[in-house]
């Protein structure tokens, strides 16, 4: 392994002109990943140094609830160390986010029914109630929603949206971001990212319905 190429020496200038130097800090997912297959315990240091305030936002949009989140993102952590070997995910944020909405759900779930709190995990799976409404094959908005909401037959389906229309989507139903970080993300009205989502919720419909996954005559 290169060391120059994997690590940054960060500096701290003080007032005599000397520098207080900090600990390494590895600016490569692969090299963190190495670390994770190391067991060396410096991997989870580095994965909450540079992916933790990415990480504790999906939770709280989840929860709503400080505490929770902290928690939801520790376990995170957890299984990541768990995993990792045998696992070597090929993208480390992706692998993350993916750990910590899914334990930020289950924590939900314990705690919470789905009509119930303020949180944008709620609200926008109640906006998706229309789109699976009248499916046999899915028992609530939760069950078909989480754990298919990057399925085969949707990704198909966002496949055939433009850039915008596809990030706007995951921004609102993977990553539970409010309609107001949304407009804020894409410059964008809000009333416009309303309107935009309506129209991706409607054709997500119809391609379902064109699956078969829903009855179109419900």
């Amino acid at each position: 392994m290169d060391q120059d190429k994997t690590f940054t020496r960060r500096e701290t200038k003080i007032k005599d002109g000397a520098a207080i130097k900090d600990d390494l800090a590895i600016k490569d997912d692969a090299a963190i990943v190495e670390l994770y297959w190391q067991r060396d315990e410096k991997a989870i240091r580095e994965t909450k140094r540079k992916y933790g305030n990415y990480l504790a936002k999906i939770a709280y949009n989840i929860l709503h609830n400080y505490e929770d989140s902290q928690e939801s993102v520790n376990d995170a952590y957890l299984k990541a160390w768990n995993a990792i070997p045998p696992y070597r995910p090929p993208i480390l944020r992706v692998f993350l986010s993916r750990l910590t909405r899914q334990t930020a759900i289950d924590i939900y779930r314990k705690e919470h029914s789905l009509k119930r709190g303020g949180s944008e995990y709620a609200i926008s799976l109640s906006e998706l109630e229309e789109v699976v409404a009248g499916s046999e094959q899915f028992d609530s908005p939760a069950d078909s929603l989480d754990g298919r909401i990057l399925a085969d037959s949707i990704n198909g389906f966002l496949a055939t949206l433009n850039e915008q229309a596809q990030a706007m989507f995951l921004s609102r139903y993977y990553f539970m971001d409010s309609i107001k970080e949304i407009a804020a993300n894409f410059d964008a009205g809000e009333s416009l990212v309303k309107s935009q989502l309506h129209r991706t919720r409607q054709g997500l419909r119809k391609h379902l319905e064109s699956e078969g996954y829903i009855n179109e005559n419900r």
